[in-house]
């Protein structure tokens, strides 16, 4: 890929991510959030949520995830899909609770039944699904809201009751083997960063599943798991990630490896400069009489060979062994 083609295409994703719509044209706010949200889309029919424990129909067709304004700002969800039983399903995913968060789920029901009432004119069924990352515990949700004249009832998936540990080995091994993923499988990756607890292995998982996705030689399956992981870490993925990852999914085949070949490229580069300041610290080391064992275990590129070496050819005459005990 030509470097003027390569930043057109980063200007595109970097200017795909605004969820507002331009003035005079609603069009764009009815689009899913970017380019990774189409690739995610348009992949995920047939698909179904029975991996993460909700018994829902399978995922018929995803639609606009922001809704017509009943105040004055826009409202957006995180993903709205039309399932098999023509049923809608409102689905949010939460790494906290709190009671307050059902007035938001029924803001997104009420603007949800609306545009279904202005376009079909009857009402339909709606499903609100709420998938809570590996933080939240079930004992620390409610599920049902009754206030009298209004009986809400949510469907929950808890990802804590997967094991990511178990989850991530098992798909590690189907990669690395360049097995096909079954429809559970995507489903299970896309959604892997969210079962850890806490953000920092979310966002160490997130970089591991960039890099097993590397592996599959399947353009178009690699895309599909890359948008849709950035798609549902969209809350917690950084925004550095989020861009390397973009880039990656827009390059063409010869792009990446180009791209792979330049990141070898900058591991040697780093290696042999370490290697060269390892040397000579081990020259000053040895002089100060530390062992060899003592300067190995200090070192990240050098080995105890290497140290023992150039202590030889630092002074060849005297036994080496009195600078290394064993």
């Amino acid at each position: 890929m030509s470097k003027t083609k390569r930043r057109t295409a980063v200007k595109v994703l970097n200017n795909s991510g605004d969820r507002r719509a331009a003035p005079g044209n609603p069009s764009i706010a009815w689009q899913n959030k970017d380019i990774a949200s189409k690739y995610f889309g348009e992949n995920l029919k047939g698909k179904s949520f029975a991996v993460y424990g909700l018994e829902l129909p399978e995922i018929k067709e995803v639609q606009p995830t922001n809704l017509p304004a009943i105040e004055a700002n826009e409202l957006r969800l995180d993903h709205l899909f039309l399932l098999k039983d023509d049923s809608l399903a409102l689905v949010d995913y939460e790494s906290t609770y709190a009671d307050s968060n059902k007035i938001k789920y029924l803001n997104y029901i009420v603007r949800t039944l609306k545009r279904n009432m202005e376009q079909h004119h009857f009402p339909c069924k709606i499903r609100m699904i709420v998938i809570y990352t590996a933080d939240i515990q079930p004992q620390q949700t409610k599920e049902r809201m009754d206030i009298g004249c209004l009986q809400f009832q949510l469907e929950e998936a808890f990802l804590i009751q997967k094991d990511s540990e178990q989850t991530e080995a098992r798909l590690q091994a189907r990669f690395q083997g360049n097995q096909e993923l079954s429809a559970e499988e995507q489903m299970e990756f896309i959604i892997l960063p969210l079962t850890c607890k806490g953000n920092e292995e979310k966002q160490a998982c997130i970089r591991r599943c960039f890099e097993m996705a590397k592996l599959l030689e399947d353009a178009d399956m690699q895309r599909f798991l890359l948008s849709g992981m950035l798609v549902f870490a969209d809350k917690v993925i950084t925004k550095e990630d989020s861009k390397q990852i973009k880039e990656w999914i827009m390059m063409t085949k010869v792009g990446q490896l180009f791209e792979e070949e330049k990141i070898q490229y900058g591991r040697e580069i780093e290696k042999n400069v370490t290697k060269t300041n390892e040397l000579k610290f081990s020259k000053i080391l040895l002089h100060a009489g530390l062992s060899i064992e003592e300067i190995s275990n200090a070192m990240t590129v050098l080995t105890a060979d290497d140290v023992r070496k150039i202590a030889e050819r630092m002074n060849p005459t005297p036994d080496i062994r009195k600078a290394d005990p064993k």
